[in-house]
């Protein structure tokens, strides 16, 4: 299916011409076809030459209803220009030309109705002045050109874009009600992506179930992009949804109520609405000077991505074209933080970022919130780790950090770098560390890749103070003094530099085996205080190292008191 949308000056005909390509009434209310005039959206839909299945979302054209118009055009890809020969162009025409401009519709036809009452030319030429569309003239009244509209239809819709049905969705309410029997349902143009029978969705942040899908009246499993779906929704309540509400598909979209963006056009006001989709919000514009870019503050959160168009009007106002380049915006809390954001944004006037872009801006971001905003994370070659994606830039300055912090801190925990780092996951580091030639990874902490020569230096002094007593080692308020912190003996022991026997126990590297053969010259079994004398050093270090040898299988416990030497160490 395809969707298209009406457009045109209040009574110029569009409903009457719907009427006579589909057979079917698009003014619902009572009201609308007791006044001659379309107040609320109107849908209908009709089978073209080629059989393609066409929808038309046909929209108010009165001034009063503008707000409904703009609900009905901004999902749609195309418009259906509606100009009466005996009105030529008036103002309803200007403003939905404007809107349609300003939503980035550059797909259409122009269609001269009522050719039966007044030669269409005038009305052509005053046309073709704004509108460089085909033109069909046609009489609804008569039927006189509806063949030539069917053909021209045709022809436009061929020349669409395939929508991708893969996509996720995001559906812009435009209508909602209650069904006896059945519960609450919504209706909206699914511009992209595929809706099945049993999805969930989130609406409002909350998730909701599809219980049924119709379109063009009948039911459906299954409903692709592009099409006018009604969607039947289980257990929510009618109050809970509205016009300008969405139905999103869970975790790919990105609500935000800051967005930046290009404004195409002139005298701004501080307040204006945003029109986006079905939805009207009003937003506060804060400009960055003469740039014709700004900073949009809205009074709730809508689902944006980069690339996104809208507009923006403000009574007494021209409409100004809108195009989002960024739904995560810094914030601007510091001097001069406009100043640069504006110089960031300027290069985008025809284009809009990319994911390296993006990645630029934030320095570490989710492949998951990157592809939220629009972006294709899969397109990108950048460093990072899981999910995470990290600016190049970025990266190598993290890496320089990594290896000033190892160099100064060895043995940091991998915690604790992550925090030092600013960083948001572990597994950043994890994966930093291995790009750093001065940095490894073991234990859950952080080395140097070689030893620090301060380290090489302590344990040199270290080896002077314990030569004439190797086992008595020197108190813990010592070791500092030569250079043996906390962290320096951790490094020291990871590199088989010293024996760490317990905190403030450090005896040279070795001294467990050799200590293991001066005990096997003992009588057996023998004490701790035995080992003590044997070994010349006090309690605080032979019960740890009784312990440590105990582990190592080189001594063993008889009972509570009593070790022996195990076989294999006896000379």
């Amino acid at each position: 299916m395809y969707v298209i949308a009406t457009a045109g000056h209040v009574d110029h005909g569009k409903s009457t011409l719907v009427r006579a390509l589909t057979g079917i009434e698009p003014d619902r209310w009572a009201e609308e076809r007791r006044r001659g005039m379309t107040i609320d959206l109107g849908f209908a839909w009709t089978t073209l030459p080629s059989g393609r299945r066409l929808a038309f979302v046909d929209v108010p054209g009165h001034e009063r209803f503008v707000t409904n118009m703009l609900a009905g055009l901004g999902p749609v890809p195309a418009v259906m220009f509606v100009l009466a020969a005996d009105q030529g162009w008036q103002a309803q025409s200007q403003e939905h030309w404007e809107a349609i401009e300003a939503l980035g519709v550059d797909r259409g036809l122009l269609v001269i109705t009522r050719c039966d009452l007044l030669d269409p030319a005038l009305a052509l030429e005053e046309a073709r002045e704004r509108v460089p569309w085909p033109v069909v003239m046609v009489s609804g009244r008569t039927g006189e050109g509806l063949d030539d509209l069917r053909r021209g239809l045709d022809r436009l819709v061929s020349s669409l874009p395939p929508p991708d049905a893969g996509a996720p969705v995001r559906l812009w309410i435009d209508r909602s009600f209650t069904i006896r029997g059945a519960g609450t349902v919504v209706t909206g143009t699914l511009a992209a992506g595929t809706l099945r029978t049993g999805d969930v969705l989130v609406l409002d942040g909350e998730r909701v179930r599809v219980k049924a899908l119709q379109v063009t009246g009948e039911s459906a499993d299954e409903v692709p992009a592009a099409a006018r779906v009604a969607v039947n929704l289980r257990g929510v309540d009618r109050d809970r949804v509205a016009r300008g509400k969405t139905l999103l598909t869970p975790g790919a979209w990105l609500e935000t109520e800051a967005a930046d963006v290009r404004l195409d056009g002139d005298d701004l006001p501080r307040e204006a609405v945003l029109h986006i989709g079905s939805a009207s919000v009003p937003a506060r514009i804060r400009p960055f000077d003469g740039t014709g870019l700004a900073r949009l503050a809205l009074s709730r959160s809508l689902p944006l991505r980069i690339g996104d168009r809208a507009l923006l009007r403000c009574s007494g106002r021209p409409i100004a074209s809108v195009l989002v380049l960024d739904v995560r915006p810094p914030a601007l809390r510091r001097r001069g933080a406009a100043t640069r954001r504006a110089a960031q944004l300027a290069p985008f006037t025809e284009w809009v970022p990319d994911g390296a872009t993006v990645v630029g801006w934030r320095g570490v971001v989710r492949r998951s919130e990157l592809a939220a905003t629009g972006c294709d994370p899969g397109a990108l070659d950048v460093p990072g780790a899981g999910d995470w994606l990290v600016a190049p830039g970025r990266w190598k300055e993290l890496v320089d950090q990594l290896g000033a912090i190892v160099a100064e801190q060895p043995g940091i925990p991998v915690d604790a770098a992550r925090t030092a780092l600013g960083l948001p996951a572990r597994e950043l580091v994890e994966a930093l560390a291995e790009a750093c030639p001065a940095a490894r990874v073991s234990d859950g902490r952080i080395d140097g890749a070689g030893i620090p020569e301060g380290v090489v230096r302590a344990v040199e002094r270290l080896r002077s103070e314990l030569a004439q007593a190797p086992y008595l080692a020197l108190e813990a308020a010592r070791l500092p003094e030569l250079g043996l912190t906390r962290q320096a003996v951790a490094v020291a022991a990871r590199a088989g530099l010293v024996l760490r026997l317990a905190d403030g126990v450090v005896l040279l590297p070795g001294a467990d085996h050799a200590a293991a053969r001066v005990l096997a010259g003992l009588p057996q079994p023998f004490t701790a205080g035995d080992a003590r004398i044997a070994l010349a050093t006090n309690r605080r270090v032979v019960i740890p190292l009784l312990e440590h040898l105990d582990r190592l299988r080189l001594t063993r416990r008889i009972d509570d008191r009593l070790r022996v030497v195990t076989e294999a160490n006896h000379d």
